[in-house]
């Protein structure tokens, strides 16, 4: 919950006109007044019942009390619970002043309120009050408020009804100490000039009118004057009008005044002087408009007036008719940014903020969620006109946002496509027609800039680009307007002054390339109807001068992390400019970059969709075999295999692999690299040995063709250290691995991506091998350095982070441990979604955390998740899907399910023998799970048989000392014990302990567990 404007706040210290009781209706008054003790309270109030709260805290006052003002806004809040009790916890009386509008502020249902009035009444008794504004239907729960109706009392009903509910003294009723207040809310001002009709669909904008409602309060003494200024369609009357309405008892005059032409405008002033009482006649309407404007700046007969000119884009039009001094208000609505220069305040009017946008589609069209409600607002990118008309024709059909979205592309200009309102009158397409029509038939160089806008995609532009634009490739139409800066400058401004762009300004210091005027920010509907109109022979020239310009601005280095938020303003533009699609072997080598750059920085669903639509357009045109084909299947290949496709991926580089090994044979090296790719992977799909095989051949041949230090043959031996990670070789991965870091600290520089890749490896090494604190000291370190270099939300620095998490559990900070593998599985879903592989990996080894540390019930559900993420992925067969099922069990028997742990478990070891073989670190970690599903279940002999069979396997894989060596130890002991062979038992128990204590520490947790006798288990870990 947020508070209102600084004015809503304050204690209502407002003028007011004396009130006149309605006497027949007067109750009885108490013969013996009760002194009352002054006593404090809040007020909670939707923006649009203002003038009730104001009216309320006024007479509260007038009796003593103290009261503070709460506009209510739960979109800002965690929870409607939270936000309820923040407000009681200020220790004052809290009066919810309800309406529709206060239930409607968020997007909560009944029973969400329900639920938190309950609650808070609950834990707060007796401390909330409530007054109603409406006989229409609130939630159930309301009932506990104990609500007193106000709407259509006189103000000595309302009033002595606000004091009975409150329990105050009642005989002071509409007394005044001498201060005038807010007018009631009920009683219109006295004057009421053709304001437009209330929307009852208003939503948000309370900034807006907070800042409106300051720059008037803040304005020098004599009449204040504030322009709202926006695009055609953004809500600059909507904003005046709600003003008119929440303010208006705080003036004796609201006169509106349409002001799109003089001969209206200077009607429509005239037209106050009768209602002013000041003689009409028969003199012109310049002696009428006068007389009107000396008796506003007189503030006779009327002091308090706020005056409203609609539509003013022409200041020379209005300037002479404003009103000069006195004690009102002026709002002019414009999308002429040239008020700035006329002695006014500018408060801009922005596009909805994406709550704001939800909150209104659903109150136009009641049927559509909430994501619904987003996608719709995504599409329209809060444009309010086109989000009140596309809404309110989706109320009242049943046709799927999507397919509606689909249907308004193709017909943008049919009124078939939209519905209108009384509000917003005009199809926004056709709004914003006019004024484009504007531009076009006034101010040739600002139609002929904003034309090239429109082959950059919608939204910024960066304007750097532009002015770099290069001399040859400038269209014959542009020439003078970009080689003419004071030209380009005007025509630039007068689309910033008609608010058809928005220009934005960097914010970083002078010294680090900020200071300056950075984009000019287009909006998709006026860049659709722009472009939509220009015909073919006027596209071609513009397009292909747009896809110089940033060919030229291509930094030439995807691989440098320093440039990429250059290639980040670029990618955008590629589809709009024609990239795709260009014949321009320059064009085609810009983009190939920028597909290498979106590989990099882990924006794989980009770079996937831009493939796609690349690969059918080149194919045909250069042919299967042509270079910029294979290396467009490069980044294909990995886009797909990154995304988890990996039969597609498969399907594509073996056949590169092949058709280059074909050609070229083995020694080749674009064989080599198509080979690796294919490489890659198997390696995905769990194709080990063949990956293994691929691997030492490619890493044995650049060694030779390259030598030892290049970065293709240091790629490669990164390739063939995974697979023998993969494989269960741990140390000669590891030897690889640190071999590869320091090789490419000394070529690529120790800040390089692949280089900080080495060192997330070399930690992952160490853990693996059981050396836990090296591992954590080191990938501590390496998630400094990738955060540093590469940012929070690139998938490098989230698997720096997850291998963190797990070095962490391994040492035994198991706060720590659960704290970052929790944040980390978070981002992961949030920003690649909940199926994406590396997702899938995280979840794995929270849903282990948690069954051990945390929730088993969440352990279970993720648990269940990953099993059928990674089944419906990989298949049934593959080592992860056997993996997790193995995991699976481990919670199934922590939940007293053991014949089903059982089962899992057995399932675990026997797939996992027949995908990696009996000696694989993972098959033993499989049976070492099966010996505890089996002891726990009765099956004592069977356990001790496998118990003493998987500590002879690991001793010889793995080494004594290895932890899962000695849990093997720690095992066998307890299946001794269950036989009765205390005697062995005891011998392999300390010898356990023993090892855990020399290895890990004596108060590690693992060696503690293990002199506690807790039977050791072991986690299945995807490795990415």
């Amino acid at each position: 919950m947020t508070t209102g404007s600084r004015q809503d706040r304050e204690s209502a210290q407002q003028p007011q006109q004396p009130l006149q009781p309605s006497q027949p209706q007067q109750p009885p008054q108490p013969s013996q007044p009760q002194p009352q003790r002054p006593q404090r309270f809040v007020i909670s109030f939707a923006g649009f019942n203002r003038p009730w709260a104001v009216w309320i805290a006024h007479r509260l006052e007038e009796h003593g009390h103290r009261v503070t003002l709460q506009r209510w806004d739960p979109q800002n809040s965690p929870g409607l619970t939270q936000a309820l009790d923040d407000l009681a916890r200020s220790g004052s009386r809290v009066l919810l002043v309800l309406s529709e509008r206060y239930f409607s502020a968020g997007t909560h249902t009944d029973e969400e309120w329900n639920t938190a009035l309950r609650a808070v009444t609950d834990d707060h008794p007796d401390r909330f009050a409530a007054v109603c504004l409406t006989d229409a239907p609130l939630p159930s729960a309301v009932a506990v408020l104990e609500k007193t109706d106000l709407w259509g009392l006189d103000a000595y009903e309302a009033e002595y009804r606000v004091l009975r509910r409150l329990e105050l003294p009642t005989e002071r009723i509409g007394t005044e100490t001498g201060r005038r207040g807010p007018r009631f809310p009920n009683d219109p001002p006295e004057i009421w000039g053709r304001v437009p009709r209330r929307n009852p669909r208003f939503t948000g904008r309370n900034d807006v009118i907070g800042t409106l409602r300051q720059a008037l309060a803040e304005a020098p003494p004599g009449a204040s004057t504030v322009t709202l200024l926006g695009l055609s369609g953004v809500g600059k009357t909507q904003v005046a009008t709600e003003y008119a309405y929440r303010f208006a008892s705080e003036y004796d005059v609201v006169w509106w005044v349409p002001a799109e032409d003089r001969p209206t405008l200077r009607e429509r002033l005239a037209d106050l002087a009768p209602a002013l009482g000041l003689p009409r006649g028969a003199g012109s309407y310049g002696e009428q408009i006068r007389a009107v404007l000396e008796a506003l700046r007189r503030g006779a007969p009327y002091g308090r007036w706020l005056m409203v000119f609609d539509g003013c884009d022409n200041p020379d039009d209005l300037i002479d008719l404003l009103p000069a001094g006195g004690a009102g208000d002026v709002i002019i609505t414009s999308r002429n940014r040239e008020w700035a220069a006329r002695h006014t305040s500018l408060v801009e009017v922005p596009l909805y903020a994406r709550p704001e946008s939800i909150t209104f589609i659903r109150r136009r069209a009641l049927r559509l969620t909430a994501d619904e409600a987003d996608q719709l607002a995504e599409a329209l990118e809060d444009y309010p006109l086109a989000l009140d008309q596309t809404a309110g024709w989706l109320a009242d059909s049943p046709l799927p946002v999507g397919d509606y979205l689909d249907l308004l592309q193709r017909r943008m200009d049919s009124r078939e496509a939209v519905t209108l309102s009384e509000d917003y009158p005009l199809p926004f397409p056709t709004a914003l027609a006019i004024l484009l029509n504007n531009v076009r038939e006034n101010f040739p160089d600002a139609l002929a800039l904003l034309r090239l806008f429109v082959f950059f995609a919608p939204g910024p532009v960066p304007l750097r680009l532009l002015r770099e634009f290069p001399a040859d490739d400038v269209p014959e139409q542009l020439a003078g307007l970009i080689n003419d800066q004071i030209r380009w400058n005007a025509a630039l401004n007068k689309l910033v002054q008609f608010s058809v762009v928005r220009l934005e300004y960097s914010d970083l210091p002078v010294e680090e390339g900020g200071g300056g005027l950075e984009t000019v920010q287009l909006h998709r509907m006026v860049h659709g109807i722009v472009r939509e109109n220009l015909s073919e022979d006027e596209a071609e020239p513009l397009a292909r001068a747009v896809r110089q310009v940033l060919a030229a601005a291509d930094p030439g280095r995807p691989s440098d992390s320093r440039l990429w938020p250059r290639y980040a303003e670029l990618v955008p533009h590629l589809t709009p400019s024609g990239v795709i699609t260009s014949s321009n072997p320059r064009i085609q080598n810009f983009l190939l970059h920028c597909l290498r750059y979106l590989i990099l920085a882990g924006e794989y669903r980009t770079c996937l969709r831009l493939c796609e639509e690349t690969d059918q357009i080149w194919r045909a045109r250069l042919g299967e075999d042509h270079p910029k084909v294979r290396e467009l299947s490069y980044q294909y290949g990995n886009s797909l295999r990154n995304l988890g496709l990996f039969r597609r991926a498969e399907t594509l580089t073996r056949a590169v692999a092949d058709r280059l090994t074909g050609e070229r044979g083995d020694q080749d090296l674009e064989s080599l690299r198509a080979t690796s790719a294919y490489g890659g992977v198997l390696l995905c799909i769990a194709k080990f040995e063949p990956a293994r095989e691929i691997f030492e051949h490619c890493l044995a041949t650049y060694r030779e063709l390259l030598g030892e230090d290049d970065s293709i043959t240091l790629d490669a031996q990164n390739n063939l250290a995974a697979t023998y990670r993969l494989l269960g070789r741990y140390q000669d991965a590891y030897d690889l691995d640190l071999d590869t870091l320091r090789r490419r600290e000394r070529v690529l520089m120790p800040l390089h991506i692949s280089t900080l890749a080495s060192g997330i490896a070399c930690a992952m090494g160490l853990r693996l091998m059981g050396r836990y604190r090296e591992a954590q000291t080191r990938q501590e370190q390496g998630v400094k350095l990738n955060t540093q270099v590469l940012g929070l939300g690139h998938p490098q620095t989230l698997r720096a982070e997850h291998n963190l998490g797990l070095c962490l559990r391994r040492s035994g900070d198991i706060p720590g441990a659960g704290l970052r593998l929790r944040t980390v599985w978070e981002r992961a879903t949030r920003v690649f979604g909940v199926d994406y592989p590396w997702t899938l990996m995280v979840a794995s080894d929270y849903a282990t955390y948690l069954r051990e540390y945390g929730d088993i019930g969440e352990a279970r559900r993720i648990s269940e998740d990953v099993v059928r993420g990674y089944q419906s992925q990989l298949g049934l067969a593959h080592p992860y899907s056997i993996g997790t099922v193995g995991n699976l069990g481990l919670v199934l028997r922590a939940q007293g399910e053991r014949a089903e742990g059982l089962s899992l478990g057995e399932q675990a070891l026997v797939g996992m023998r027949g995908a990696l073989g009996a000696r694989h670190p993972w098959t033993l970690g499989c049976a070492l799970n099966a010996t505890g599903h089996r002891n726990i279940t009765g099956r004592l002999e069977d356990a001790l048989d496998l118990s003493r069979e998987t500590l002879r396997t690991a001793e010889r894989v793995l080494g004594p000392d290895h932890p899962m060596t000695l849990s093997a130890q720690i095992a066998l002991a307890a299946d001794l014990r269950s036989v009765r062979e205390d005697t062995e038992a005891g011998k392999h128990e300390e010898a356990g302990i023993k090892g855990l204590t020399r290895t890990l520490g004596p108060q590690h947790v693992h060696t503690v567990s293990a002199k506690q006798r807790a039977r050791p288990y072991w986690d299945f870990e995807p490795q990415p």
